[in-house]
């Protein structure tokens, strides 16, 4: 009789202080549900990455707006998986290059950690007609953030991998993005977890130091694929939308031919210094 009683007491003030928090059963139902649907969406999203992360390279239309200018538009196509490169165009009067490239786009080349931009030719002195400019990214990010973009640690998969650091992740229904039937998801990784991205991005990269925000924002439509059609973080001022066009096996991109580069690393370096 006890035992019944016993059982009986434990059952009403569990009850009892379900209903005292206000969490009645319908409360609680809603509640279950909520983190339910929290787990698809991050289920999805890891689904998205591993795939993303295991195909290589995309061909993806960036743009890139500081909140101080108008925004950068790089087009082309990212390579990961045997280091981090890409081959794109970039809008010339948005990136300021007018001073050395009368062409509206310029072309930009990334690998191993090194810059090329291609310029018009130079009209006398030691670069005479060399018409690529290249600067290695250790003097714009320092040898450790140089070092952690010559991997995979800028490419749009490790920007998908940054969601696993993401909270509140909701399901926003379905839209049509660039003619693709996709679902939206949201994430947000607060400031407690933003010193995490190291971990993806690697230590001194550039990407893992997120200047002013408290916050960032990441929004990706997942297409019925299981792969990503958009990607947009927005961080503080700045937002970096990617359109995925198409994916693909890992890229391979090459350096212009050494007799046609100006290697301006040196005149960089002591620009900065002074």
């Amino acid at each position: 009789m006890r035992k019944r009683h016993t059982a009986a007491w434990v059952g009403c003030t569990a009850a009892a202080l379900v209903a005292a928090t206000g969490c009645g059963t319908q409360s609680a139902r809603t509640a279950v549900e909520a983190v339910d649907k929290a787990d698809q969406a991050m289920a999805a999203l890891t689904r998205a990455t591993d795939r993303t992360e295991r195909l290589g390279s995309a061909e993806v239309r960036m743009t890139t707006d500081l909140g101080t200018s108008g925004p950068i538009s790089m087009d082309g196509t990212y390579s990961w998986g045997d280091g981090y490169a890409f081959d794109v165009e970039m809008d010339t009067k948005a990136a300021n290059m007018q001073a050395v490239n009368h062409s509206p786009t310029t072309h930009v080349l990334f690998l191993k950690g090194v810059y090329y931009y291609d310029v018009d030719a130079f009209p006398s002195g030691p670069y005479q007609g060399k018409d690529w400019i290249k600067v290695d990214g250790s003097v714009l990010f320092g040898k450790k953030g140089a070092q952690a973009l010559a991997g995979d640690n800028g490419s749009p998969s490790a920007s998908m991998k940054g969601l696993k650091y993401a909270k509140d992740v909701r399901n926003l229904g379905t839209q049509t993005v660039n003619g693709k039937h996709t679902t939206h998801y949201r994430g947000v990784i607060d400031s407690a977890h933003m010193g995490k991205l190291k971990d993806v991005y690697g230590e001194g990269s550039p990407m893992s130091k997120v200047t002013g925000a408290k916050s960032i924002v990441m929004d990706v439509w997942v297409g019925s694929d299981g792969l990503p059609v958009r990607l947009k973080q927005k961080m503080g001022t700045v937002t970096v939308t990617m359109d995925f066009d198409k994916f693909g096996k890992t890229a391979t991109v090459k350096a212009p031919p050494a007799g046609r580069v100006a290697d301006l690393t040196d005149v960089v370096k002591k620009q900065q210094q002074r």
